[in-house]
């Protein structure tokens, strides 16, 4: 008969920090802002649970650990490990360590405005510069001239666009919050301003 050996020091260190695990409690408004969050992510092609994690971690403004966000959230531990290094790809959230704690925690900005940035820029780099290269190298294709002239002409004011937009999409991006809510509250007035 095989006795059982009484469980290592760390694995009853580890059995007793999850635990210690507890789901943050989210109020009704909070709970409503993450779902809400993660719905209007679906809409822009991101997975549900990398949006809710993101506006979780968002709203905490703290650090959280994967544990705590599998239990606030009541998602695989599985998905929010993948939606963790979606999130990290995005340059959205960061890794960061709190004394005592051995696990992992993420953190995300706080500044609506810092965040907007990233999700910005991130988008510019992985649809526009693509997208802008493409239609480069169509133009400078030796089999562009086998293509009708309106074809060739769609796509010029196609990189047209999308170079300008690039650009201005720059532009508006070194610009400090308040100046960039300046031009945004601008809205139509622009147009009077270049109808004079």
């Amino acid at each position: 008969m095989i006795t059982p050996t009484a469980p290592s020091i760390s694995l009853l260190t580890e059995i007793t920090e999850v635990s210690k695990v507890r789901a943050m409690k989210l109020n009704p408004v909070a709970q409503r802002f993450v779902l809400h969050w993660g719905e209007m992510g679906s809409k822009w092609g991101v997975n549900r649970t990398v949006s809710q994690i993101h506006a979780l971690l968002y709203l905490a403004g703290r650090p959280m650990a994967a544990d705590e966000i599998v239990e606030t959230l009541e998602v695989a531990r599985s998905n929010v490990s993948n939606s963790i290094k979606e999130l990290q790809n995005w340059n959205l959230i960061q890794l960061v360590h709190v004394m005592g704690d051995r696990r992992d925690h993420f953190t995300t900005s706080t500044d609506v405005w810092a965040l907007f940035r990233t999700v910005v820029s991130e988008r510019k780099a992985r649809e526009f510069d693509p997208t802008i290269t493409v239609l480069r190298d169509c133009l400078s294709s030796e089999e562009l001239s086998k293509e009708e002239r309106a074809v060739q002409q769609r796509i010029k004011e196609t990189l047209v666009l999308m170079e300008s937009l690039s650009t201005w999409g720059d532009q508006m991006l070194k610009l400090d919050p308040a100046t960039l809510m300046k031009v945004m509250k601008l809205g139509a007035k622009i147009q009077s301003l270049l109808a004079k």
